[in-house]
């Protein structure tokens, strides 16, 4: 029997991005949610009364035999997970709702509205917040090292990577 949990998954947390989003409060909010989800590999989910868009997308580091093509080097985001909230033995998500459609999210947005939905923090004397879209959250922590990918001519699999211009 394998000794890590590691060795039994096809790389599910390398499969996908979850990111946090503002909660939609209004019926504007909720249209742009409602955006989100007419892209294909898009859902959102609310847990533990936060929200968050989840983007199915693959890690390009991730090998055939699901290992981290750079392990020694992977982002901090990833030295920081571990298999005590791994996805692929948790099988409850614990998510409060999860939208994969906008006929699901139009369904909440009107239970929502209809019983008057959260007040939003910001509107002052009742004038309307001037926020459009739910903005992605911003990341508590101290100041990131950045990784210099303009010396980066080719992945880790020897692909070439594009060369961009440059704005003057």
């Amino acid at each position: 029997m394998p000794s890590t949990l590691c060795e039994h998954c096809t790389g599910y947390c390398c499969r996908y991005i979850a990111l946090p989003i503002e909660t939609p409060e209004d019926k504007s909010d909720f249209d742009d949610v409602r955006w989100y989800l007419l892209h294909e590999g898009v859902t959102v989910f609310v847990e533990d009364g936060e929200w968050f868009i989840c983007v199915s997308t693959t890690c390009r580091h991730l090998q055939p035999d699901y290992r981290c093509g750079i392990y020694e080097t992977r982002p901090q985001i990833c030295r920081d997970y571990s298999t005590d909230n791994c996805d692929y033995h948790s099988g409850d998500y614990g998510w409060e709702q999860h939208f994969t459609c906008p006929e699901h999210l139009d369904e909440y947005a009107a239970r929502q509205l209809q019983n008057g939905g959260a007040k939003r923090a910001d509107r002052k004397n009742g004038a309307a917040s001037k926020r459009r879209r739910p903005r992605l959250k911003a990341r508590s922590g101290g100041a990131r090292q950045r990784f210099d990918y303009s010396a980066a001519t080719v992945d880790t699999r020897g692909v070439a990577l594009p060369v961009l211009g440059t704005a003057r």
